[in-house]
């Protein structure tokens, strides 16, 4: 791997058409491999929040205070549809379009129904157990979800780098709840990728998208099929990739649009190009 061809790989974010953009490749370790723009500035994070809370989700878990194949949700979803986008909500409303299990809904209402399910089970409010489930507890000092768990949150790259250290390497969960957070949940479930249109199948876990052979996407055309993570409408993304053992972070200041579609996978595979040096 060459450090200074990454290092010029995250400079091409200069030629984006935003305002404002940051990005960062991390380790496992917390190594920031390289990084460009400014990391400690706050941008909205739009759907990138999603990780986060379910995140946060997975420790709720993990204290005992939820269990995944609990009821949450609409009459037969439970907890483990909600993270997973199958709970038969509707995108933007609390409104039932279909039977839990059967379609891959991706749903903002799901998600507010998760941390509303969390906040009642923990007694504590969602952005205040967030706060000390997950941001305190890694130095994401610059982080907050004031709002919907869908996509209310605001971070930096330089906590968002420090997330995405956490789930490489775990170490507020268990190693197994992690990996069975990046397992294909409802298997061959198909749905639409929003900005990507429609994907047969359309795969998620709990509360990442997982890469594997979905075309067109958001990653790269030469990430790995393992790759997860998730991208928001205002402009970012975060994304794993198990088999390069790094991460990507970027974010910005522009509604994701085709600017996001023409950039964003070139970006992606000249740094796992550099990665694979």
């Amino acid at each position: 791997m060459s450090v200074q061809s990454l290092t010029q790989c995250l400079a091409a974010i200069e030629n984006w058409p935003v305002p404002t953009a940051a990005a960062a490749v991390v380790r496992a370790d917390g190594t920031v491999l390289a990084a460009h723009g400014p990391v400690e500035h706050r941008f909205p994070l739009a759907s990138v929040t999603k990780p986060l809370a379910a995140y946060a989700a997975l420790v709720a878990y993990e204290e005992g205070a939820i269990e995944f194949d609990e009821p949450a949700g609409p009459p037969g979803s439970t907890v483990r549809h909600l993270l997973a986008h199958t709970s038969g909500l509707a995108f933007d409303e609390h409104r039932v379009t279909s039977a839990p299990g059967e379609r891959r809904l991706y749903s903002n209402a799901g998600f507010e129904v998760l941390g509303d399910h969390v906040a009642k089970a923990t007694d504590i409010p969602f952005p205040e157990y967030a706060r000390q489930a997950v941001f305190e507890p890694l130095g994401m000092t610059a982080t907050s979800v004031d709002g919907s768990p869908a996509k209310d949150g605001v971070s930096s790259v330089a906590d968002l780098a420090r997330f995405a250290a956490e789930v490489q390497a775990p170490r507020l969960l268990d190693p197994r709840t992690v990996a069975e957070a990046m397992t294909v949940q409802y298997p061959g479930t198909k749905g639409v990728l929003p900005g990507y249109g429609h994907q047969n199948p359309n795969d998620w876990g709990l509360g990442f998208e997982i890469r594997d052979s979905k075309s067109p996407h958001w990653t790269g055309s030469s990430s790995s099929p393992r790759t997860f993570g998730h991208f928001g409408q205002s402009g970012t993304f975060l994304w794993v990739d198990p088999e390069l053992g790094a991460a990507c972070v970027a974010l910005t200041d522009r509604t994701f649009g085709p600017w996001a579609a023409q950039t964003w996978t070139p970006f992606t595979d000249t740094v796992v190009a550099a990665l694979r040096d």
